[in-house]
């Protein structure tokens, strides 16, 4: 692993609209470059410009502290930071690689986040985090907090050939365990998964299932990008060692697609798949409203809720207006609350889709989402009651502490 140090103008990536995926309007990277070197990472990519050696070589951006400061801080700013969560990790560096044990630029990045009262998500591959269990649950307390864990498949022999950088997949889902048990909201993003070799439906029915024994609280999936240069020579010369039958069916599937996209047939016959085993575990397949909708506001939430209906009907092959009304409603500068009676002079909203952006303005929710999801609210408001339970008695165990040692010192 080679390290260099480069100082940044800018951590904190503003998105043009809200994430659906991760519920947030921000996102940091606070290492360029990654030395989990995961074989299918399209960081890898040209497209990226990542200096150096992809997977052994890794810049840490030194200044990111007093940088992030600056961009969280209100002063100076006409508009202040819109309420979501701050996404620390994803993007071209885990923010727990190897690097993060010397430098912890991802600890003091959180602690910053806890110190201006923002909610995060953490997306990593790596159980490092459980160091920070303790700012994580503060955060939790107080605002809201999402682990999440990368995963191409729960098969540790696998992974060790594809993921050799990071910790296998069994001990992923206990440090899941682990922080659900905090009361945490945790979510596996099984993706990508490998084509012809961790997404057949044995493979998937596998990771879902372990996710469920986890207590994890959704799954997001997806299938894998392959982009024509670096990208793909690396994955290829990884294949012709482990899996040398295999490369003609690829050739088959990626043909060039200047994003990496497989075949269309390919990625729609995949979600097929894992749609119907996510029903078969009642596994969401979004994040579940009960952990966001009373931090974003009402425009966000419509956003966010609207593209979940969306991607779900795409899934059963369905068309929909609900993506472009979302990105209409994405587009306002003024509340939606003022304008209910003129929600149908926005592009792609129909008298369907006011009715449902007029439901989620007065309650919250979606009793559409709820039943394309299979779940009710009342399971929602179980999750709700069951985090509050285990931050209750988090508060109590504190308290009771403080006591004691109180009592000791007299």
């Amino acid at each position: 692993m080679t390290i260099r140090e480069i100082e940044a103008k800018s951590i904190l990536r503003k998105y043009k609209k809200i994430d659906s995926w991760f519920i947030s309007r921000y996102g940091m990277n606070l290492y360029r470059g990654c030395t989990h070197n995961c074989v299918y990472c399209d960081g890898r990519a040209e497209g990226y410009y990542v200096d150096g050696e992809f997977g052994e070589d890794v810049a840490v951006k030194t200044n990111a502290i007093k940088v992030l400061h600056r961009e969280l801080s209100p002063k100076g700013k006409r508009k202040p930071l819109g309420r979501c969560f701050i996404m620390a990790g994803g993007g071209i560096g885990d923010s727990y690689q190897p690097a993060e044990k010397d430098y912890q630029l991802t600890r003091r990045a959180l602690q910053l986040i806890d110190g201006y009262n923002f909610p995060v998500h953490v997306l990593t591959k790596s159980t490092l985090i459980e160091r920070d269990m303790d700012i994580l649950g503060r955060i939790n307390e107080r605002n809201r907090a999402i682990v999440s864990f990368s995963f191409s498949s729960v098969d540790d022999e696998i992974s060790a050939i594809f993921e050799p950088g990071v910790p296998p997949p069994s001990e992923r889902l206990k440090t899941l365990a682990r922080f659900k048990s905090e009361g945490i909201a945790c979510g596996m993003f099984l993706l990508p998964v490998i084509p012809f070799i961790t997404d057949t439906q044995e493979q998937i029915e596998e990771s879902v299932r372990r996710a469920s024994e986890a207590g994890v609280d959704f799954i997001i999936f997806s299938g894998m990008t392959l982009k024509d240069g670096r990208q793909r020579n690396y994955f290829f010369n990884v294949l012709k060692e482990h899996y040398p039958d295999l490369i003609p069916e690829y050739q088959k599937i990626y043909q060039g697609d200047r994003w990496g996209q497989a075949s269309a047939g390919y990625y729609s016959r995949l979600n097929q798949v894992f749609d119907r085993i996510a029903k078969k575990y009642g596994m969401p397949q979004r994040i579940p409203l009960a952990v966001f909708r009373d931090i974003l506001d009402e425009n966000d939430l419509v956003v966010v809720i609207l593209e979940h209906i969306h991607y779900l009907l795409k899934l059963e092959g369905v068309k929909s207006p609900f993506g472009y009304a979302a990105y209409s409603i994405s587009q306002l500068k003024e509340p939606l609350s003022g304008m209910k009676e003129d929600l149908q002079t926005l592009k792609g909203v129909d008298k369907r889709t006011k009715g449902i952006i007029l439901e989620i303005l007065e309650t919250g929710n979606s009793s559409y989402l709820e039943r394309l999801l299979g779940v009710s609210s009342e399971k929602d408001d179980e999750m709700e009651i069951s985090r509050d339970i285990r931050v209750n008695n988090r508060k109590l165990i504190k308290i009771q502490t403080t006591l004691n040692s109180w009592k000791k010192s007299d």
